[in-house]
């Protein structure tokens, strides 16, 4: 049994002396699992980081074994992200989500198309972290917990959406919101415009995106969202905050 692909590495652990277990993650093959031979050498390091974009190849003699995984770098992406602390939260963030939301073995092709999109800009200034939000939108459309954001759920009018239901995941205008505006998610222009994202903007799609990932994507699992997740909305709010040292 083997494949041959273009994978992004999820996540990877140590597995005895100098190998590492790791997960990538491909277009047709979904969330793989195999053990990269030698991936915590020097050699191998520079290859095996989470969120490089490589060229894997997967073999093993019966399908339900672990197999071994090899893999060639095609796009450097932890090395891009290395000094932006902004950058490499968000990388290790979307790796997480993506490694404990998407199911084993299963083909989700707009998610990796999406992560691969989303790496190929992680050093361009800015862009990162409005990127993830918008692919944790995709990711949970992809997983079937698409939200509603095309018009009010209340009135049905497309203008001034502000807010999203909790409940039901759907938009909501700040005009229908009411005396309920304390109990919606707050909807970040840049989801539905082209308005840009700032920090406070990206902040609220953070949350928006948490809370439907944790009840639904994690919650199906009774895992809790990843520490690595938490600690990114974490870093930005400190950061508007003022606190120029975070991170």
């Amino acid at each position: 049994m083997e494949w041959s692909s273009p994978a992004i590495v999820l996540s990877l652990s140590p597995y005895g002396e100098g190998d590492q277990r790791a997960v990538v993650l491909t277009e047709a093959h979904g969330a793989w699992h195999g053990l990269a031979r030698g991936g915590a050498s020097r050699k191998g390091a520079a290859i095996w980081q989470e969120g490089n974009l490589i060229a894997a190849r997967w073999v093993a003699r019966l399908p339900e074994q672990l197999g071994t995984l090899t893999g060639e770098l095609v796009h450097p992406a932890a090395a891009l992200a290395m000094n932006d602390t902004l950058a490499l939260a968000v990388l290790r963030a979307a790796c997480a989500v993506a490694a404990g939301a998407l199911p084993e073995r299963e083909a989700h092709p707009a998610a990796f198309l999406g992560l691969a999109r989303l790496f190929a800009g992680i050093a361009i200034p800015d862009a990162a972290l409005p990127a993830l939000v918008r692919f944790e939108i995709e990711l949970l459309r992809e997983l079937g917990y698409g939200l509603d954001l095309t018009g009010c759920a209340v009135t049905g009018t497309t203008d001034d959406l502000s807010f999203v239901s909790p409940r039901t995941g759907r938009a909501v205008s700040r005009a229908a919101a009411g005396v309920w505006e304390s109990r919606l998610l707050a909807l970040p222009s840049f989801l539905i415009t082209d308005e840009p994202a700032n920090f406070p903007a990206c902040r609220d799609g953070l949350a928006l995106t948490a809370h439907f990932l944790a009840r639904d994507a994690f919650g199906a699992r009774h895992a809790p969202l990843p520490s690595a997740r938490v600690a990114l909305y974490d870093l930005v709010t400190r950061r508007i905050n003022g606190d120029t040292n975070a991170g």
